[in-house]
């Protein structure tokens, strides 16, 4: 009680606003920290490994890995494992599920972001509303003076306005800048899941994508595309092959 007199007696009027948003900051600020410790890592590198080593036809492989993907709890693993579970379902439903899933995710990895900036925004202006009622209260006080004022009388009422409007910007200097973190943090682990989705998705129509050229490439596809070569299953170059013949 005596540290919150004392910040009162600093503050004035604008004390509780400040204080109410300060402390709404640090909660969203501790809870996305959090959040982030336990979904920075995903499996989305070690999926694709996995999937370059089976076949898409083999039913009893992606029954395998869709169970093993069920056990892990990181994002990429439930959308991958959503997208093994309704492999039998045409792409275009597929991408349609996969996009939904990825908006709510969406939501969940920017909670609270939107709260965070508004609070950047308005606290600034609490800490000048503070200061302006300070100036005013002041130059009131004075005008009930008689005879000199003394430098110090100003000194005081001056001091005690401008203190509003630094607090206020302490407050929204950690709540703009945790929000646009915490927004590129989202904005990468997304694009990462999504990536590794399509990666999914590629591979249960039968094609496999491969960053660099390697021996399983198809050499025909990789003449017309060196930088991105496409590799189709065993099966269906196999059916190529025979219809050329």
């Amino acid at each position: 009680m005596p540290l919150f007199n004392s910040i009162y007696a600093q503050l004035g009027m604008m004390t509780w606003p400040l204080t109410v948003v300060s402390l709404i900051t640090l909660m969203i600020i501790l809870e996305r920290s959090l959040f982030v410790l336990l979904n920075s890592r995903n499996s989305t590198q070690y999926f694709i490994r996995k999937i370059s080593q089976i076949s898409q036809v083999n039913s009893d492989d992606l029954t395998l890995l869709s169970t093993q993907l069920s056990g892990n709890k990181d994002t990429f693993s439930q959308g991958a494992n959503m997208l093994l579970s309704h492999r039998h379902f045409k792409k275009s439903l597929r991408e349609e599920s996969v996009s939904l899933w990825l908006q709510k995710k969406r939501q969940n990895y920017t909670s609270g972001l939107r709260v965070l900036t508004i609070i950047g925004v308005i606290s600034p202006l609490i800490g000048l509303l503070g200061t302006v009622l300070g100036l005013i209260d002041m130059f009131k006080n004075l005008g009930t003076m008689n005879g000199v004022i003394a430098p110090a009388q100003l000194a005081d009422g001056l001091g005690l306005a401008m203190s509003t409007t630094a607090a206020g910007l302490l407050v929204a200097l950690p709540a703009i800048t945790s929000a646009q973190l915490f927004h590129l943090w989202a904005d990468r682990a997304l694009a990462q899941i999504e990536y590794g989705l399509n990666h999914c998705n590629l591979f249960l129509e039968g094609v496999t994508y491969h960053a660099n050229v390697s021996k399983h490439s198809v050499q025909g596809a990789s003449n017309n595309n060196a930088e991105t070569p496409l590799t189709t299953n065993t099966a269906t170059s196999t059916s190529t092959a025979a219809t050329l013949a």
